[in-house]
């Protein structure tokens, strides 16, 4: 099976071990265990009794009774724990996606939701957000991309790299859309639980939908992206299918990464506050930066842990990227890497002072 470049995931891997400043970190400040500990009241005695063997298969009835409360609508049957959000997107898709299948996908999201049914041979129809729109669906175009023989849609919601949230109506209307052609909706949920305003927890697409799969992790929401902890959360007759995929390539998570992911969603309201607070930090620096950079604009996120900024230089943004780390130390993501040039995405979520600081080089770099 081929398979394109991970974009992404190629830039950091060149990049990021020698960047002075990283401003293209998606999580909010990771938690050690100790802070998760203080946080939660969790007993170290107990984390240190744990013995590590194998873990419960699909994952543990506390861990899952705890995801199953970040939605309305759904039971332990209806989920089942992966190596990360990452795991839980190419299980879906190893699941559904076929030859010849026809596949549409957003962009700019997370490469794995056009790339992986392209290499499993499914025919894929990218559907671009657009900037005039605040980085929403324009749902004319997007039946009109749909029609009568889709096989998965996948979205992203909050938006990465944008921030934009779909609204709760607007995501009801593109289920109508699915169901004309009887498709599989697949949300990539990662930074549900990180809305701006009101609450953070946007409606999730499988509580609305017979036929929607929601991915997620604690990576992003939680600042626990060392656990690579996910799951997959959906009818219990698709779960049952994902399971026979995932017998051949997960058997269970590790108990420990079970065991903290389970006490961090049991406290979610105070981890989400923490992680909410400095989140409206970074975006108020980000913002502030821009009302005073001429050759930046955007559109504010309302979600989520990153921006995808325009900018008004005649040159690629992969070059851009390359020389402002080469000169400064500065690493920022081009927006090449999500198919969209003339953009970058920056994150936001910690270290502010190395924000502020990288910000300013940046504005010196530009001119």
């Amino acid at each position: 099976m081929k398979i394109d470049n991970f974009k992404v995931e190629d830039w950091f891997n060149e990049y990021e071990h020698w960047a002075k400043y990283d401003l293209a970190d998606t999580c909010v400040e990771s938690l050690s265990v100790n802070e998760l500990v203080s946080l939660t009241g969790a007993d170290f005695a107990d984390i240190l009794g744990r013995k590590l063997n194998y873990g419960d298969i699909h994952g543990s009835l506390r861990l899952k009774n705890a995801i199953s409360s970040l939605y309305e609508n759904q039971k332990c049957e209806n989920i089942t724990i992966t190596h990360g959000a990452i795991g839980a997107n190419q299980l879906v898709m190893m699941t559904l996606v076929e030859p010849n299948d026809k596949v549409v996908s957003i962009i700019p999201t997370y490469q794995q939701h056009y790339s992986i049914p392209k290499s499993f041979g499914a025919n894929v129809e990218t559907f671009y957000l657009e900037e005039k729109n605040n980085w929403l669906p324009d749902l004319e175009k997007l039946e009109k991309a749909v029609g009568t023989n889709t096989k998965l849609i996948c979205l992203n919601n909050p938006n990465n790299p944008t921030g934009a949230v779909i609204p709760d109506d607007m995501l009801r209307k593109i289920v109508e859309i699915a169901r004309k052609s009887n498709a599989y909706i697949l949300c990539d949920e990662v930074y549900r639980g990180l809305n701006h305003i009101a609450n953070p927890f946007s409606v999730s697409i499988a509580d609305i939908y017979e036929k929607g799969i929601s991915t997620s992790s604690v990576s992003k929401v939680f600042s626990l992206a060392g656990l690579r902890l996910g799951w997959i959360t959906a009818h219990k007759s698709i779960i049952d299918k994902i399971n026979i995929q995932r017998e051949y390539n997960t058997i269970s998570v590790g108990v420990l990464d079970d065991y903290f992911a389970s006490i961090a969603i049991e406290n979610k309201d105070v981890i989400i506050k923490r992680n909410l607070e400095k989140i409206k930090i970074g975006k108020d620096i980000v913002k502030k930066w821009i009302e005073k950079e001429p050759h930046i604009s955007w559109i504010e996120p309302k979600g989520g842990t990153t921006c995808f900024v325009h900018y008004d230089i005649d040159m690629q943004s992969y070059d851009l990227c390359k020389n402002l780390q080469h000169d400064t130390g500065v690493m920022i993501l081009p927006g090449q890497t999500m198919e969209m040039d003339n953009y970058l995405r920056i994150g936001y979520g910690n270290n502010f002072e190395q924000l502020k600081k990288a910000l300013e080089i940046f504005s010196s770099w530009l001119g």
